[in-house]
C-alpha cells in the first residue's frame, strides 16, 4: 500500500508548523509529508518594518525551511486552484509551470494578501509591506526620494519627495511608519542640502481610533510618541485619490506626495475562491477542529480560515496574527494524525496572550497577558516576544546581532538599486493574478478523474 499523502498548502506561521510537528510525531513510513511554498523561508512578519527601516537584514526575518524541516518534500511554488472531489491541487511552480499534487490530506494555509479597493491610481502608485521583497524595494525607494529630493533644485519635486504616506492605522502601518520615520530623520544629517523640518511622515485611516485593539490608554500613547516625533496621524479619513506626485484624502486636501504605502488591511488568499466552500468575510469556514465542511480530508488555518475562538465565545473568530497561526499549525497536525489513527479530532482553544508594538529606538506600548507597558518595559518585552517566537537559534542571534549593531553604530543608508528603473506595484510582489478559476481547475485535473 502506498503511504497517505498529507498535502500542506502555504509556509507561514501555521504550514511551518503544522510540518514541524508531523515530523515529530509521525512514525516510520507511516505518511509522506509535502510542503508547497513559492519560497525556500518561513517569513517572520511581524519585523518586516525593520527589515524597511535597515534596522534588521532581510535574513533575519527569512527563517530557512530546509534548516528546521528535515523529512518533508518541499514543492517550489504556490497552490493555485484545488479539486476537493479529484483530491487535487493544482500547483504553479516558481518556473510557471502547472503541475497535479494529489493528495490524501490537504492542509490550507495560505495565509493572506494585502486588501486593496477600488481607488484611483490605488494599485499603480502604491507600495505594499507584506513580503520581503515588498519591505527591501520600500527602504531602497525611500532612501532614494532622499537622494533625488537633495539633488533637484525644484521646490516642487522636492517637496513631493520628502513627504511620505502610510494608509493603515493598525500595527503595520504604525509600526512602518514610526521606523521609517527614525531613519529618515536620522538621514538627513547626511543630507546637508535638506532641511529636516520638510521631512514629513502622515499615517491615514479611517477608523476613529489608532490601534483600536490596544485600548485607549496604550493607544493615546502611541498617538503621543508618534506626534512627538512629528507624525502626523488623520482618523476618519481615507484616500480619495492616487497620483505619481500627489495623493489626494476624501476630506479634500490634496498632498503633495510621491511615496504611499498601503497597509490598510489583509485579505484570505484568492486560493480560497477555488473550492466553492462557505466564506464569512473572505475566509474560509471550518468547524472549531479546523476542518472544512463537506470537503473530506481538508483541513484550513491560519489568516485564510475562520476559525471558531473557543476561548472568547459569542461566535468570535480568531485574529489573523501570528500566535494563533502557529499554535493552529500544532493543533491542525494533532488533528491529522488524529485522522490518520483513526482517533478522535479536538477542538482548538487558544487564549491571546496579548499585543506588541515596537515604534523603534526605545519606544514601544505592549499589552502581555493585559498588563500595559509603554516606554523600555514595553520595548523588552517586544523584542523579547519577537525572539522567543523566531524558530531558530541562528535567526535569533542574527536579529539580536542586527538590533545590537543597529543601536552602537547606526545605518549607512545605502541603496542597492533593487527595481530602480521600473516602479513596483503591488501586484508585482503577491503574485494575485496567478489563480485559477473552479473551472480551469477541474480542466487541470479531468486526467485523473479519468485515471479513477
Amino acid at each position: 500500500m502506498t503511504r497517505p499523502r498529507i498535502l500542506i498548502v502555504g509556509g507561514g506561521f501555521a504550514g511551518v508548523e503544522c510540518a514541524r510537528r508531523l515530523e515529530r510525531k509521525l512514525g516510520p513510513g507511516e505518511a509522506q509529508v509535502t510542503l508547497a511554498t513559492p519560497f525556500g523561508y518561513q517569513l517572520y512578519l511581524p519585523l518586516l518594518p525593520q527589515v524597511a527601516s535597515g534596522v534588521l537584514t532581510p535574513q533575519s526575518v527569512a527563517v530557512s525551511l530546509r534548516r528546521g524541516l528535515r523529512g518533508t518534500r518541499i514543492i517550489p511554488g504556490g497552490c493555485v486552484g484545488v479539486d476537493p472531489v479529484a483530491k487535487v491541487a493544482v500547483l504553479r511552480k516558481i518556473t510557471d509551470e502547472l503541475v497535479n499534487e494529489p493528495y490524501d490530506h490537504l492542509v490550507l494555509a495560505p495565509g493572506s494578501v494585502t486588501r486593496t479597493f477600488d481607488i484611483p491610481g490605488l494599485t499603480e502608485h502604491a507600495q505594499g509591506m507584506k513580503t520581503l521583497a515588498e519591505a527591501a524595494y520600500l527602504r531602497d525607494h525611500v532612501i532614494s526620494q532622499l537622494d533625488l529630493a537633495a539633488a533637484t533644485t525644484d521646490e516642487r519635486e522636492r517637496r513631493s519627495r520628502l513627504q511620505f504616506v502610510v494608509v493603515g492605522g493598525g500595527y503595520a502601518g504604525t509600526e512602518t511608519a514610526a521606523c521609517l520615520q527614525r531613519i529618515t530623520a536620522a538621514a538627513a544629517e547626511r543630507y546637508p542640502r535638506l532641511d529636516p523640518r520638510d521631512i514629513k511622515w502622515h499615517i491615514v485611516d479611517i477608523a476613529p481610533k489608532l490601534m483600536p485593539e490596544l485600548g485607549d490608554r496604550l493607544g493615546t500613547d502611541a498617538m503621543h510618541v508618534l506626534q512627538r516625533r512629528g507624525i502626523e496621524v488623520s482618523l476618519g479619513v481615507s484616500v480619495a485619490k492616487v497620483e505619481a506626485e500627489q495623493v489626494t484624502l476624501t476630506d479634500g486636501r490634496v498632498l503633495p506626495c510621491r511615496t504611499l504605502v498601503w497597509t490598510a488591511g489583509v485579505a484570505a488568499s484568492p486560493l480560497i475562491g477555488t473550492l466553492g466552500a462557505e466564506t464569512v468575510k473572505g475566509r474560509l469556514v471550518v468547524t472549531d477542529r479546523m476542518t472544512v465542511p463537506r470537503f473530506d480530508g481538508v483541513f484550513a488555518l491560519g489568516d485564510a480560515a475562520a476559525v471558531p475562538d473557543l476561548a472568547k465565545g459569542d461566535g468570535a473568530v480568531c485574529p489573523p496574527t501570528a500566535q494563533h497561526a502557529q499554535r493552529q499549525g500544532k493543533a491542525v497536525a494533532d488533528n491529522v494524525l488524529a485522522s490518520l489513527r483513526g482517533k478522535p479530532l479536538e477542538p482548538y482553544v487558544h487564549k491571546d496572550l496579548g499585543l506588541v508594538v515596537d515604534l523603534g529606538g526605545r519606544d514601544a506600548v505592549s499589552k502581555p497577558l493585559g498588563v500595559q507597558l509603554t516606554g523600555v518595559p514595553a520595548q523588552a518585552v517586544a523584542r523579547g516576544y519577537h525572539l522567543m517566537a523566531l524558530r531558530t537559534n541562528v535567526a535569533k542571534v542574527r536579529t539580536l546581532t542586527n538590533w545590537l549593531l543597529n543601536a552602537t553604530a547606526g545605518d549607512d543608508y545605502v541603496r542597492t538599486g533593487f527595481q530602480s528603473r521600473r516602479p513596483a506595484r503591488l501586484r508585482d510582489f503577491e503574485y494575485t493574478d496567478t489563480y485559477l478559476t473552479p473551472d480551469q481547475v477541474r480542466a487541470h485535473t479531468e486526467s485523473l478523474h479519468a485515471r479513477h
